[in-house]
Formats: C-alpha cells, structure tokens, sequence
C-alpha cells in the first residue's frame, strides 16, 4: 500500500477575524516561542500549560476541526498522590477551543482507572502582551507595567498591562466548574476526586480587552450554537463559484481554498454581508495589506467579483494624502500595510500605516478594471474615478524616481524596506553572482504592472468618455514597451533582467519575477516563448512549481524565504502568463505541480511558501518554517490555475464570457457552477474528448454570451489611435 504523508506546521492555528491562536500539537503556548493568543497585533498569552500533579500531560492526538476550532486529546504520565501512585494512561483529557472574537475552551477529564483518583489539576497561565514584531523577530523591550489579580468569588483571573495611554487586558473567566478553582503561585488549581468512570468539566472564556473593548467569546460549550461569524462563511461558500472534478485532489484545494478565502476574513473591517477584505494570512500578516489584498481579489474574480469593492473601498480610505519619509507616503500611493499593536501606537514602526510598496499602486488600477470586466458596472469607475487619477499620478511622479520613465524604488524611511516588491526580503533582489543589489531597484514586473495598469485605465477611461486620457495612457504604454525591450532584455543569457541597478544597468539574474510580465502582457509575442523555455529548465522548475530564483544562484536556498523556495501565488500569475502567451500545456504543467504539492498538505491548505527541492520518487514538499498558514494569496492561486487552464475572460460590459479552454490528461473533467458574468451566472462543463476540450454552458440565468477566444497579451500597436 501507498504510504500517506501529510506535510504541517508543528503547531495548531485557529483564527477567526483578527484574533488567531497557535499551540504547539498537545494544546500548550510554550514559553520562549512565538506561539501565544493575539489580536489586534497584541499578544494577549504568552505561556499555558496543564499539569497533573505537577506532571505535564501527554499528547494521543489533536487536529483543527475547522478554521476557528481545534481538539485536543491528552493523557496521564505516571504520577504520585497521597493514596498512592497513578498508572500512565488512566486520566482521558479532552480540550476543545473554538475562536469567535474571544475564544471558549471547553476541559474534561474522565477517570478511566478501577480505582477513586484525588489529584491537583493545575493550568498556568502568563501574558506578556508582547507587540507582533517583537515576537516574529524575538527581540523584546520591557516597558509599562503588568499587574494581575484574582476573583476567586467570580473564577476570575485578570491580567492587566499599562504603558501610558496603552492598555491591554487579558481576562480569563471560568464558567461551569463543578470544583472550586484557586489561584496562587501562578497556576490555577483544582482539587480533582474522581470515582471509576466519573467526568469532571469545566468551561472557560479568554477576553481580550482593547482601549477598554471587549473581544468576548460568542459561541457556548462545544460550539453548540451558531454565531454570526458562522452566518457569514456559510453566506460566503454559499456565493462563491464551486468547482467539480473527477480529479480528488485539485476538487479539495478548491474547496479548501474557498474556505481558507472565508476565514481570512477581517470582520472589524467589514463593509456590508458581500462587502469585506481578507487578511494576508495567520500569523504574521493578520491586517490590512495592500498588495496582498489586491493579488487576492484578482484571484476571486472566478469565485466572487465583489470580492474586489472591499479592498478597493478600504485602500481608497487609506491612499496618501501627503508625504511623510517616516512612512514612505506620497501622495496617491497605496499602502503596503497597517498595524495596531503597541509599537504603531507610540511610532516606533512606521506601519501607521506603511507605504513601503511599490507595486500596491499600479495593482490597484489593475483590480479596478478586472472588477469592472466580471461586474459590468461602470459605476465602480464614476465611484473609484478619483483615486485612479491620483494612483497614476503617483506612478508619474513618485514611482518614477529620475525621470527615465521606469519605475524605481528607494525608502526614505530610518524603518524603511530594502525592497518594496512582492519579493520583499532584504537578501531577495540579487546580482548574478549572489551579491545584494542596492536602491534604488527597477524591478521587472513593475514594469509589467503600470504597462497593464496604463492599457486597463485607458479601455475604462474609454468607456467614461475621456478619449484624450485613454489615449495618451496607451501612446505611454507603447513607449514603455518598447523601451523595456531595449534596456530590460539580455540577449546573452536569452532572458529579461531581473532588474535595472542603481547605475542602471540589468541584473542578469534568472528569477520568477519576469514571469510576471508574461502576465501583464509586456513582453513582445516573439520572445515569449525563449522566456517560458527559460521558466521551466532544471534550474527553475523544481517539480512543485517555478522556484524565486535559479538554483544556479550563489545565493540560491531552497530552504530561504525568497531565493530558491516556491511561492503558490507567484506560480498561479506565472501560468496565467503562460496561457496568455499560448503556452496552454505549461500552464497547465504549474497547474499539476501546485495541485500536487497540494495535496501533501494537512487539509489540501496551501502554505505561503514551501522549499524549492527537486521533486523526485520519495519525496514530499517541505514546508518553510514560520509559513503563514492560512494565507490568503496562496490559498488564492488555485483560482488563478483553474483561469489559466480554462481560459476565463470576462468582458461583463458587453455581455459575454470568453473560454479558451485546455484540459490536460490529469484533468479530465472539471464544472464550475455559479459562475458570476455581471448580472448573469451560470454553470459551465469542461472534459476532455481524445485530445480535444468540450465544453458546453448550463442553467444560465440573465443574459450571457459565451464564445471561445484565445487568451492574448494586449498589442499596443492596434490599441493606439494615430
């Protein structure tokens, strides 16, 4: 029989909206870990441990029952009492912890011995109400004061921290216990007699305290009764697209992906039931970001294209107004992200929010369009008018740093990041030779990117009557198309650069991020190919995907967060390039490798990142430590790929729905039901006859039209009037 291997973190994550759990696998918050209880970037509990007589408990099993759930399933050590001593294996502990706001934790012990047991049941319990950077990166600074008090009246256990107008509290509330519970030394105790086969339960509540709110827990015991946040996901996989396959795998990392999508939810952030914004992913990116949220709704427009108005709707509220180095804002940007703990607080992170993304601008523009191709409203343009007027203003002004008519990048921030791209690592924009390139740094896809974003703005602009912007956008997007060829391509290698240094020169370094421009159309038709070649040699292919970077690299490490590992997203954009370009087979190849890769992971969950190993018999994808899981761009990517192999175009203006579609042998069958063009949905049926795709439409509802039409990149020459 076939060995099942099922690739995870060695830790347990719930999370529901912004507040997120992580334990190690037996229920614990270990000390001196970045695990812990957090919201609002705060660590609200630092250290919980359960002990039997002073004896830790130990693991049977454990598993997360769904995003916000998990259950736990411990045992006795042996251990010695006053009546003598206790087997190993006797005492069953059961511990259920669901997330909805606070979180509820349900703790039952049953005796399974033949004789009474008199034991202390202890849990201790600490709060450092550390800030999220302080625990990623592990450096702490004491500061304010924390105090404790116990209610013994009430089963209350209240830590509080003060730093002058900052406060945090952390409440832990006992419900239901059938023994009184007393607290000293640190640990909360309970004198525990139990007869043969007897239970003894107890309940509790963790609230976490903001400026004076409460984050209480909303469901009861076990999770018996259904709360809002519980109304909302099932409203939300009751609107999305769903997708059947005769292939297992690639049916379930659909699945899951929409679930995952669900429960990134920011629910303090909501807009209206269909109206929200996902966060970047658990644990590290629990916020408002910019260019991951936009790289998000591009990927939902298949699952649900009003997915888009809330990002677009929050990042307008937050584009710069004016320039502040300490943030890198000017104005017209986009923000890269926004904080809320401790440190943003007191502007010792410029995270307030942060601008340190050159990208999040132009990917804006590019969401506004694709929205209005799979909603057909152009209101979405009348409402977001402004703000696209002062996004490419930025790109002119700001994203442009000498005037050369390339997008560059460069912090004015003491806290600023050395790169500002999706590769965002200190070490990921590298020369051939592994060393580091310096700022100012112009990177390849952003190219790509404001050339897309100036073709999208100029067909909107179109459409909103302002032929004389239109024009002017597509007469700059031919000339930056054809100066990307004379100062980005690299005859020598056969590639693009990876980037033109500080003396503008090209990094002729083999990286994915040239992939990106397959997919915003930049690169000419007639060097697309000697690029796709290029993506899928040795070097880059991995067998789980286009790694970051060549493992020809000196700097290449397939274990390293940017430079060699394989990111999911980057992939899902690499192969909707490709099939734009013609390259159906090899997209559909990203597809197999991502999907695959998939399907060794605890729940088909796609991880942020995983290493860049060479696939080969007996292998498995191993996971990078510290990956964000759930995450929303990876869980995305598995959208992108159904895109590419089908060839999905939606033009929701005039009515009708583009395929190109192109099934390969793994892939036999595949339906999406719900699709949504507009005002219009309906279900459309892929397989494969021999060597041919089929395809045929059903339950249409409202008026579509559906025609075949092969995926293109934008051609300049016919878009610009003379």
């Amino acid at each position: 029989m076939p060995v099942t291997i099922s690739v995870g973190p060695p830790e347990v994550t719930i999370n529901q909206g912004s507040t997120f759990m992580v334990t190690a696998e037996d229920g614990q918050i270990l000390a001196d870990s970045d695990q812990g209880v957090f919201a609002d970037d705060t660590r609200f509990v630092s250290h919980y441990a359960m002990f039997a007589n002073g004896q830790s408990w130990q693991l049977l099993a454990s598993a997360t029952v769904s995003y916000y759930a998990a259950r736990f399933h411990l045992t006795n050590p042996p251990f010695e009492t006053e009546d003598g001593p206790v087997s190993g294996g006797t005492l069953a502990l059961s511990l259920v912890r669901t997330v909805a706001d606070g979180i509820h934790e349900d703790i039952d012990v049953t005796n399974h011995s033949l004789s009474p047991v008199r034991f202390n049941f202890e849990i201790a319990l600490r709060s450092d109400f550390a800030d999220l950077f302080e625990v990623k990166s592990r450096r702490f600074v004491r500061r304010g004061r924390i105090t404790t008090t116990w209610d013994e009246s009430r089963g209350e256990l209240e830590t509080s921290y003060t730093n002058r107008d900052f406060s945090r509290s952390f409440i832990y509330r006992l419900k239901h216990e059938t023994s009184p519970a007393v607290y000293a030394n640190g640990r909360i105790s309970f004198d525990l007699s139990l007869k043969p086969g007897e239970h003894w339960r107890t309940c509790c509540d963790y609230i976490l305290v903001r400026n004076g709110r409460e984050r209480k827990p909303l469901g009861g015991c076990m999770h018996d009764e259904e709360t809002g946040f519980d109304a909302v996901q099932r409203q939300w996989q009751q609107q999305a697209t769903t997708l059947t396959s005769a292939n297992e795998d690639f049916y379930r990392l659909y699945r899951q992906s929409v679930e995952d999508m669900g429960a990134l939810r920011l629910h303090d952030h909501d807009f209206a039931p269909d109206m929200w914004l996902p966060a970047g992913g658990v644990p590290w990116f629990v916020t408002i970001f910019g260019r991951d949220s936009l790289i998000a709704s591009l990927q939902n427009m298949i699952v649900f294209p009003r997915f888009a108005f809330g990002v677009l709707k929050k990042l307008a509220e937050y584009q710069a107004t004016e320039m502040d180095d300490w943030r890198d804002a000017e104005p017209g940007k986009i923000l890269h992200e926004i904080r809320f703990g401790e440190l943003a607080h007191f502007k010792r992170i410029p995270h307030t929010p942060y601008y340190g993304t050159a990208d999040a601008t132009p990917l804006y523009l590019i969401v506004l369009h694709e929205a209005w191709k799979w909603l057909g409203d152009l209101s979405i343009g009348r409402e977001y008018h402004d703000v696209a007027v002062r996004c490419l203003e930025w790109i002119d002004r700001y994203g442009d740093l000498d005037g050369d008519g390339f997008q560059e990048y460069k912090t004015r921030s003491s806290a600023g990041y050395e790169n500002m791209g999706w590769k965002d690592a200190a070490d990921s924009i590298v020369y051939p030779d592994g060393g580091l390139v310096r700022q100012p740094k112009a990177l390849c896809e952003l190219q790509g990117y404001v050339f897309d974003a100036w073709m999208r703005m100029a067909e909107l602009f179109d459409a909103l009557g302002e032929t004389a912007r239109a024009d002017a956008l597509r007469r700059r997007a031919a000339d930056l198309q054809e100066r990307f060829e004379k100062r980005f391509w690299c005859e020598d290698i056969g590639f693009y650069a990876f980037a033109l240094d500080p003396d503008k020169q090209p990094v002729r370094t083999i990286a994915s991020n040239v992939g990106h421009c397959l997919w915003s159309g930049l690169i000419k038709p007639d060097r697309a190919a000697r690029v796709v070649e290029r993506l899928m040699q040795p070097d880059m292919w991995s067998g789980w995907g286009v790694r970051t970077l060549s493992d020809r690299n000196p700097a290449y490490n397939p274990l390293s967060y940017q430079c060699g590992s394989v990111w999911p997203h980057d992939n899902g954009i690499i192969a909707l390039g490709f099939k734009r370009y013609g390259f159906a087979k090899e997209a559909a190849r990203i597809a197999r490798d991502i999907s695959e890769a998939a399907s060794y992971f605890v729940s088909y969950r796609l991880p942020e990142l995983y290493a860049g190993l060479e696939h080969r018999p007996g292998m498995f994808p191993v996971l990078y430590p510290g990956a964000n899981v759930p995450q929303a761009w990876a869980a995305g990517s598995v959208f992108h790929l159904v895109q590419a192999i089908l060839g999905l175009q939606a033009d929701a203006p005039n009515g009708r729905l583009y395929v190109d579609p192109l099934l390969p042998p793994w892939l036999p069958n595949l339906t999406l039901s719900g699709l949504r063009v507009g005002a219009a949905t309906v279900t459309l049926r892929f397989w494969r006859e021999g060597e041919r795709t089929r395809w045929e439409p059903s339950n249409i509802e409202g008026q579509l039209e559906i025609a075949e039409r092969s995926c293109r990149p934008w051609n300049t020459a016919q878009h610009v009037r003379s």
